[in-house]
């Protein structure tokens, strides 16, 4: 593409920044919230449903269709994403600048400020910051000088190219959150409701009520071992390399990593505490997560775990209210159901086709991730004409 097709121009004369917040008419009573922890590289947490009079005083910024969500606040960990089809209560915490766009491609302006090159300089900017985390002022973005196509057309045509990758890539998440859901009914029916294989109805008592005969409780921490990630300051994050999990999921990427297979990875430090996460093939975890480490003498299994941690409600050990923290002295008094090994073969083989079809639509997308990161700079720049 000739360079007469582009233009240099102001960032602040193609949208709005922070337009439309709550004001005392504001409409509804309730509202879907979403925080800056909510989104990482346009991945959506379901939103916080909350009544407005007990919501947070940053749960202020209005958003709609087409909206460009980007965190102020330590901007390296990327956290923005694109407004697609909010119901009309949703809000964002004033940690977003939430920029409307005007006479630019919405997609095209979402998937622009996504480049590498933007989150480092935002968080060059940030690095000054007086705040208790980096921070910049949203205000510093109306004046970022930005080389873009002409017509919109061409906008239009760039951000379809990334869309489709992306609409790919969450294809995957659905298809896989489904077939998660699957092996949670099979899970439930066999380890919750005991209707398992073989089962002959016999209970016995045990601390937490009746379980199958051969069946026992054990102390959570005496059958694993449960020992912090390692600490990796966010400046040594790459956009490439091995994938870095932290207390919400994927962080970005690093040079090296700590475990050569997943591991059942729970949230430890801040609001996230108790989440169950999966990590992938050699990950690197941080220290803002537990990671369950099972024995090679144990019994337990990967599928059965990690199954049997997500229907375990791990936020009754945290505690703290303004840090919130889940540590390994508070686990000593959880506890784990150690069925019978054959039952946790069964399960394991029964799963196991759901597991690999999962790990094979999360390399997919990683390599389709990949390649949109590859893509992207080349296509922002004319590089690769269309």
């Amino acid at each position: 593409m000739s360079s007469d097709e582009w233009k240099s121009v102001r960032l602040g004369d193609l949208v709005s920044i922070n337009s439309t917040s709550i004001s005392t008419s504001y409409q509804y009573d309730v509202i879907e919230y979403i925080d800056t922890s909510s989104v990482t590289r346009n991945e959506f947490l379901p939103p916080q449903t909350m009544n407005l009079s007990d919501a947070p005083s940053r749960a202020r910024r209005i958003v709609n269709h087409g909206d460009t969500i980007l965190s102020t606040v330590r901007p390296i960990q990327r956290h923005f994403g694109f407004i697609r089809n909010p119901k009309p209560n949703t809000v964002v915490s004033t940690g977003f600048a939430v920029l409307t766009p005007k006479s630019i491609n919405a997609e095209f302006l979402y998937y622009y400020l996504s480049q590498e090159p933007i989150t480092n300089y935002l968080n060059s900017i940030a690095e000054t910051s007086t705040t208790t985390f980096p921070a910049f002022r949203p205000e510093i973005l109306s004046e970022l000088e930005i080389e873009i196509p002409k017509d919109q057309a061409t906008q239009s045509r760039i951000a379809g190219i990334f869309s489709t990758l992306d609409d790919k890539i969450e294809l995957n998440r659905q298809t896989n959150a489904t077939l998660e859901a699957i092996a949670q009914a099979i899970f439930k029916e066999w380890f919750v409701d005991f209707n398992y294989p073989g089962a002959t109805g016999e209970l016995v008592e045990s601390e937490l009520g009746p379980i199958p005969k051969g069946w026992r409780l054990s102390s959570l921490t005496s059958e694993l071992n449960i020992v912090y990630g390692r600490n990796l300051p966010t400046t040594k994050l790459t956009a490439e390399g091995f994938p870095v999990f932290g207390g919400n999921g994927l962080l970005g990427f690093y040079k090296d990593y700590l475990y050569d297979e997943p591991q059942i990875i729970v949230s430890c430090r801040g609001a996230a505490s108790g989440k169950v996460n999966q990590s992938l093939p050699k990950s690197f975890v941080t220290n803002n997560s537990l990671v369950f480490e099972i024995p090679k003498t144990s019994t337990i299994t990967f599928p059965y775990l990690k199954f049997f941690c997500l229907n375990m409600d791990f936020r009754s050990f945290v505690s703290g209210s303004a840090q919130p923290q889940l540590t390994i002295d508070s686990l000593h008094q959880a506890k784990l159901l150690v069925p019978d090994s054959i039952s946790v073969t069964r399960f394991s083989q029964v799963v196991s086709t759901i597991e690999i079809i999962r790990m094979e639509n999360d390399t997919q997308s990683n390599h389709l991730a990949t390649i949109r990161d590859e893509l992207l700079p080349k296509l922002m720049n004319g590089d690769i004409k269309l």
